[in-house]
């Protein structure tokens, strides 16, 4: 099959979201995005919490359109034996599912992955949680942040003599539901050889643990005498490597020059050569001994410009790695993040338009992003359980009326007629 024939990478490929929050829904974004059918399964009467995440417009959170993009509503209720038995039904028919309830939550509801693995040997299922499904914290709750004090990753963020401080970001969720998608990846081309599925333990804790580049070794290697800590706005491995001032009070640049080439191309912009020749300065670690005499030198030689326009502009010339540190609305509305869709508009009937990230994966057979939406819960309950179970309107009908399948517009009825 040519790629003109196909939507996108994963074109023909099912998928059983029972996610909600961050994690989990992006590893099945990043899914639909590349073309497989995602259906989000969601249990009544809330469904993801998201819903009501801000910023909400017309009943619609710009958050949950963010990161259900393109996905198929299933709104049913599990609990009932009923609906219980229409998922485990569907299982026959994808070819991954993927959750983020607490471990052993997925299993409370009868869909344990042995139990599913029975009905469909060759369901690939990813687990996500934030401590994994094994070991002695498995079942304690957890969110990003969580897992990242755990991971040592927070103890090593902020200035030394303050607090430890959060990203103000989703560093972690999003980082685990890309592990995720990797983790799928791999396991569908192991089905392909193979023929078999498998249940994938993806965590938020061991994602984070994987970033550890130097901490680790460091400590091992040095018997527990080197214990890294928070260094503030320089890197400790590294000189220089870290946050500088710019000419006004509100800029700031990040520089990384820490290889000795790196060093020789910011002496020659800054017209300090002697010092690219200078033995204190020969190497990196000896820069590192000298990181506050760098620290200085380099902050008060941008200050002796006028703007830091022209600092820059030395060091675009000379091919100094550096970049200036933007706030939020200066990366919406930056030209290289606008040509390269990195910054994205994305639609929505009821809420608008807004600015979101973009898909960050490209591929040369299919450079246009696919045009996707976000549903209502609901919105597909016939459409599905027609195509996937053959089911009837008279069926889905009767799954209305016994309150198994919802849709937002009778869960919205319904909240009324209660009130």
């Amino acid at each position: 099959m040519s790629n003109q024939q196909l939507k996108h990478v994963l074109d023909g490929y099912k998928v059983l979201d029972f996610t909600h929050a961050l994690a989990g829904p992006t590893a099945t974004r990043l899914m639909v995005e590349m073309g497989a059918e995602v259906i989000k399964v969601e249990i009544p009467p809330v469904g993801d919490m998201t819903h009501a995440f801000p910023t909400v417009r017309n009943k619609r959170s710009a958050f949950y359109i963010q990161q259900n993009r393109g996905k198929k509503s299933l709104f049913i209720d599990v609990k009932k034996p009923e609906g219980l038995a229409i998922i485990k039904d569907m299982i026959k028919e994808v070819d991954v599912l993927v959750q983020n309830f607490a471990p052993g939550a997925f299993g409370r509801m009868g869909l344990d992955y042995e139990t599913l693995s029975a009905i469909n040997p060759k369901l690939v299922m990813c687990s996500i949680s934030a401590f994994g499904q094994t070991g002695p914290l498995a079942e304690r709750p957890g969110y990003d942040f969580i897992a990242q004090a755990i991971a040592g990753v927070t103890h090593v963020n902020g200035e030394p003599d303050r607090p430890p401080s959060i990203p103000g970001l989703g560093i972690g969720d999003v980082m685990t539901g890309v592990h995720g998608l990797g983790a799928i990846a791999c396991a569908l081309l192991y089905r392909e050889k193979t023929g078999r599925g498998q249940h994938l333990d993806i965590s938020l804790l061991d994602s984070y643990y994987h970033c550890h580049d130097l901490n680790i070794a460091l400590y091992s290697v040095s018997d527990g005498k080197i214990n890294p800590t928070r260094n503030g706005s320089h890197v400790a491995a590294g000189a220089p490597l870290g946050i500088f001032n710019g000419k006004d009070a509100d800029e700031f640049i990040a520089i990384a020059c820490a290889t000795n080439r790196q060093w020789r191309q910011l002496c020659s912009a800054m017209d300090r050569e002697d010092l690219a020749r200078h033995p204190e300065y020969a190497d990196n670690g000896e820069r590192v001994r000298k990181r506050n005499e760098i620290i200085t030198l380099i902050n008060d030689w941008i200050a002796s410009h006028e703007t830091t326009a022209d600092a820059l502009a030395k060091f675009d010339e000379y091919r100094v790695p550096y970049a200036p540190v933007l706030d939020i609305g200066q990366t919406v509305n930056h030209p290289h993040h606008r040509a390269r869709g990195t910054v994205r508009t994305i639609k929505d009937d009821d809420f608008g338009e807004f600015d979101a990230p973009g898909f960050p994966f490209r591929f040369s057979d299919f450079p246009e992003q696919l045009d996707l939406r976000a549903p209502h819960r609901g919105d597909h309950n016939g459409e599905i359980l027609a195509e996937y179970l053959g089911m009837s309107d008279r069926d889905i009908k009767a799954l209305e009326e016994q309150g198994i399948l919802v849709t937002e517009q009778t869960k919205h009825l319904a909240k009324r007629q209660a009130s």
